[in-house]
């Protein structure tokens, strides 16, 4: 981990990156923590609160990601199962 993680107490709010770094060409965004490219890049910079509302618009873009996977079976692009398990 680096700082701005979970790991790092002074960080701050910490990042959404789960270590699944691909990004979805169709989407323009990580199959990880669907990020944006320029969220990631900017990640650092970011103050508490701009970093708050990076990660509030996650969960939709997550259904979204769900939603247009081109998989019938609910898999994602990077083969991960939708749900767990």
């Amino acid at each position: 981990m680096s700082a701005g993680d979970a790991g790092d107490p002074a960080a701050g709010v910490a990042s959404p990156c789960v270590s699944v770094c691909v990004m979805d060409d169709a989407l323009g965004l990580c199959v990880g923590c669907f990020r944006t490219l320029d969220e990631i890049a900017s990640w650092s910079r970011l103050d508490d609160e701009r970093r708050r509302a990076v990660i509030a618009r996650l969960p939709a873009r997550a259904q979204r990601a769900f939603a247009e996977s081109p998989h019938a079976n609910g898999t994602l692009a990077c083969g991960g199962r939708r749900g767990g398990a």
